[in-house]
């Protein structure tokens, strides 16, 4: 942590120069007040390890869906590193939290991809969970062939339907903290998500049809 402290030390002394505070050694003194700096730093490094530890594995599965999992870790580090400096501005409600820490990856994602890459960056994976088999072990085909379906169905979503569906079906975001994500008002995101879900739902039809085609000519 001794670059970190480094770094808040000279946040420090630049906030107390602007409200006209002398900065004495580890003191702050003006007005009546004493501010260890060192007591600072150490609530604010405090701080940050609560973050880290509450969020990380929220961070690292939204990275995982959106890049390789061998980089995932990658890019949740770099996004800590930038929470870290940002650490002011962080908001005090864990959703919203939540919301800030998504954004400042997303950005990171953005920020690594160049050109036509950067809309890549925006696509999301379906979990690759394992099918639940029913009591004996026994595989349901019905639920694999519907597994199947929305999986070919999400593959034919644009990157930017598939994004505002991920924020709230797997990061389990509210529109307003969804929104704060991407970077636009409540309202254009719930306008993409009632969009995208159509989308969906038309993608599940066609291969419903398509199967029940392909059914009846191989009879």
């Amino acid at each position: 942590m001794d670059v970190l402290r480094v770094v808040s030390t000279v946040r420090l002394v630049r906030w107390a120069r602007t409200r006209k505070i002398s900065v004495v050694g580890n003191t702050l003194g003006g007005a009546g007040q004493v501010l260890d700096v060192s007591t600072l730093q150490s609530q604010r490094e405090e701080r940050f390890r609560a973050l880290f530890a509450d969020a990380y594995g929220d961070v690292l599965r939204f990275a995982q869906r959106r890049v390789h999992v061998s980089y995932a870790e990658d890019v949740a580090a770099e996004a800590f590193l930038v929470a870290w400096r940002r650490l002011d501005d962080a908001p005090s409600r864990i959703g919203d939290l939540r919301a800030w820490l998504f954004g400042i990856t997303r950005n990171c994602l953005l920020n690594a991809r160049r050109g036509q890459d950067r809309a890549s960056a925006l696509a999301v994976r379906l979990a690759q969970s394992p099918t639940p088999q029913p009591f004996g072990g026994a595989l349901d085909p019905e639920l694999i062939s519907r597994r199947i379906d929305l999986a070919a169905s999400w593959m034919r979503l644009s990157q930017g339907d598939q994004e505002v569906l991920a924020l709230t079906v797997f990061d389990d975001l509210t529109s307003p903290q969804a929104a704060r994500v991407i970077g636009i008002s409540p309202a254009a995101y719930r306008l993409r998500l009632m969009r995208a879900r159509r989308e969906l739902r038309r993608n599940l039809d066609l291969t419903d049809a398509a199967c029940a085609f392909a059914i009846q000519e191989s009879r």
